[in-house]
């Protein structure tokens, strides 16, 4: 078995395309390679700014032979079919095939093919060039007079196999046994004979060939310079990568700016530094407040120890810093509020109108819910018309990943309510699965106000995610609902939220007056808003001046996107309870339910379900309630008809059945009681007494008696297990 080892070595290949390059290199050439029949060993891909590496163990001689036959047409087919089986079989004539006989389908035509393997270096040198032909940089360049096309202009091509080099050529560089060093350091081209000496030799001539060899040797020097000067760094893997893919030989060392910019916001001087100059930012160890030194990664091992670096550095990094200062210093002489103002010029979406009209639906939105979460909601809706004002802002606009904190420091500088400070900062959140969620109250309700009306806006305009495509980040943001109803334990009924909101949406879209829509919406009633009463306003002067006469069609339109977006929630919550370890069946089994709307008490039904079916009792009672439903499905639909509805007491002659009976009507009722105060284990133990009474049931009572009201009134009986069972959940779609 030999080793393959190839270099494609290159001018700079930007860091944040390295780790991929390496990766599709890998998987590409084994991937080639397999497909011809050589499997070869473990397989290791390395990048640096200036090369891909690959090395490959236990690489084969050459592929094994491969021996197979192919059946033809019969005997006397049809001169094209044969003609094609010729060409598919790669044989020169008919007589080449032999003659088989078959009892029921007659003779016809065996072609015995016997393929030779092929060499591994015939094999390699097909296989790279082409990979290297059709390689899937996201962008590629051509350069001379070829059409091949790469990341940057390809220099050398390094290939042995076994010490021996392989013969091919990719854009008319021929592979050799030669490569390079570093671009200052590294010397004239040298050879190298497997990977051990193409390592040993690349760290000689100052290259570091593994990406965490480099990113190990960064961090470490850094937090080195950091103690010698009394400070901490302030760690960052995404920048350590870059730098470790900006540098075969890194060469960390400290820069130090002016303390007159430490007066502006630690964050932005913060990603000034990392965006503009890759560099690391340090804070002091006892207070954490941001200090007025940097680290910087060179790949250059300067001969004055890097002191003009440095210098060439602090003199960037002032003018880099002056720019954020001076956005600072802009965008405070402008309040809120006139910012605010300029985002009826800013387009959210063209068929959802500005950031402005967004910021009205999302205070409206969140002084729905404020009570919800606790909040006061004159706080959440003047937070909620303030949270995208930073959009406007200079900083912002250079800067787009500090929105949300920089809306908090303007709120702060103009002394407004720190809890809409906060707000306006936070509900952005979570960001992603490691992002902590909003707490405090206004926050929450504002968070959620932004997030549900992105969802309900997307709805309503039809932009709903497919497959695996979601543009605009709408599964992310109901994630992002559930898991701040959650982990606040927060009690917020969706469905007539998502409705009136949806209806708003529409009007929104259809151009009417948003003023008037709001009124005519929101000062209904609480008991008509809040009841099904509310669908039968078809004569509400008001409602009707505000929605026109086709309202009734609206609010039909505005039902759908709220019984979809509940779907969706259900599908995005079985996601997460899934990754707690919870069973998807019983997300099911509590969703199927009417009225399912509180995601917080969803996720109680369902632990507390699965708590009780891990139990011997919830386990027989489960059984048999399957068993009372089949015997219902079996018989409703051979005799076309429904048995729900209590059945008779003086029809109820046998001891168990009028035991079963009484257990019914107590456990109705027990259960009911307890989910009325959320307490799911108590219900889950009053429906456990139904246990016994099924068991004991089943075992004295033939339900299909001869008796036809007898049997009906069975029937009806096991309808009635169905019905007290479905206060907790459907067990018909319990797994088990």
């Amino acid at each position: 078995m030999a080793q393959l080892l190839l270099e494609l070595f290159s001018e700079e290949i930007p860091a944040r395309l390295q780790q991929r390059a390496a990766d599709d290199l890998k998987r590409l050439v084994v991937e080639g390679l397999g497909a011809h029949g050589l499997t070869c060993g473990a397989a290791q891909a390395f990048a640096t700014p200036r090369r891909l590496s690959l090395v490959i163990e236990d690489v084969p001689e050459a592929s094994p032979a491969i021996s197979e036959e192919r059946k033809g047409p019969r005997v006397g087919a049809p001169d094209k079919a044969i003609q094609g089986f010729l060409k598919a079989a790669g044989l020169d004539s008919i007589e080449a095939a032999e003659i088989v006989s078959d009892e029921k389908k007659g003779d016809y035509y065996l072609a015995k093919i016997d393929k030779p393997g092929r060499s591994a270096v015939d094999l390699i040198s097909e296989v790279v060039p082409a990979v290297a032909g059709r390689f899937p940089w996201p962008k590629s360049m051509r350069w001379g007079s070829g059409d091949f096309q790469w990341i940057r202009p390809l220099q050398s091509v390094l290939c042995l196999l076994d010490g021996k080099v392989v013969g091919f050529e990719i854009a008319g560089i021929a592979a050799g046994d030669t490569t390079r060093g570093h671009r200052f350091h590294g010397g004239n081209a040298f050879a190298v004979s497997d990977f051990a000496d193409y390592g040993k030799k690349l760290k000689q001539k100052k290259v570091l060939l593994p990406t965490s060899e480099r990113a190990a040797m960064i961090a470490e020097d850094a937090r080195a310079l950091a103690t010698d000067a009394g400070l901490e760094l302030v760690e960052d893997d995404a920048l350590l990568n870059e730098n470790a893919g900006l540098c075969e030989w890194p060469v960390v060392l400290m820069g130090t700016f002016d303390e007159e910019f430490l007066e502006v916001p630690a964050e932005c001087l913060m990603t000034s530094m990392k965006t503009h100059q890759k560099c690391f930012s340090l804070r002091d160890v006892e207070t954490s407040k941001l200090a007025n030194r940097f680290v910087l990664v060179s790949n250059l091992i300067a001969k004055d120890g890097g002191s003009a670096i440095i210098a060439g550095n602090e003199k960037v990094m002032r003018a880099r810093l002056s720019d954020a200062k001076f956005f600072w210093e802009q965008d405070k002489k402008h309040p809120l509020e006139d910012m605010r103002l300029e985002l009826k010029a800013i387009t959210f979406h063209e068929k959802l109108g500005t950031q402005w009209d967004r910021t009205e639906r999302i205070a409206e939105f969140a002084d729905q819910i404020a009570g919800a979460a606790d909040a006061e909601p004159e706080l959440a809706r003047r937070a909620a018309q303030l949270c995208k004002a930073d959009l406007v802002s200079g900083m912002v606009g250079e800067f787009p990943e500090l929105q949300g904190l920089m809306g908090r420091y303007y709120a702060e500088a103009e002394h407004i309510d720190s809890k809409i400070a906060s707000a306006i900062e936070e509900h952005y959140k979570p960001k992603g699965a490691g992002d902590s969620v909003p707490s405090a109250p206004v926050s929450v309700a504002v968070a959620l106000a932004d997030k549900l009306d992105t969802l309900v806006g997307f709805w309503a305009i039809d932009e709903k995610p497919t497959g695996s495509g979601d543009p605009y980040q709408l599964r992310r943001a109901a994630l992002g609902v559930i898991r701040i109803v959650l982990e606040n334990d927060l009690r917020l009924g969706l469905f007539k939220r998502l409705r009136d909101h949806a209806m708003l949406m529409g009007e929104q879209i259809a151009g009417s007056e948003s003023d008037a829509v709001l009124k005519a919406l929101y000062d209904l009633p609480p008991e008509l808003r809040e009841t099904e009463l509310f669908e039968m306003q078809v004569e509400n002067q008001l409602f009707k001046s505000a929605f026109g006469s086709g309202w009734t069609e609206k609010f039909a339109r505005s039902v759908q996107i709220a019984d979809d977006l509940l779907d969706f929630f259900a599908d995005r919550l079985k996601v997460y309870l899934r990754d707690q370890g919870q069973r998807y069946d019983l997300i099911d089994a509590v969703f199927a339910l009417p009225g399912q709307d509180d995601l917080a008490l969803i996720v109680k039904r369902v632990e507390a379900l699965s708590t009780f079916l891990e139990t011997d009792d919830g386990a027989n009672l489960l059984a048999g309630v399957k068993r009372a439903n089949n015997i219902l499905a079996i018989e409703e639909k051979k005799d076309k008809a429904s048995y729900s509805g209590e059945p008779k007491g003086r029809l109820l002659v046998e001891p168990a059945e009028r035991e079963l009976a009484a257990a019914i009507a107590k456990v109705k009722f027990d259960t009911q009681a307890a989910i009325n105060v959320e307490n799911f284990e108590g219900a889950m133990r009053a429906l456990a007494e139904l246990r016994a009474p099924v068991d004991h049931f089943f075992d004295k009572v033939i339900v299909n008696a001869e008796d036809a009201a007898l049997r009906e009134n069975r029937l009806k009986l096991l309808s009635e297990i169905r019905a007290a069972t479905l206060t907790v959940a459907d067990f018909s779609r319990i797994a088990g």
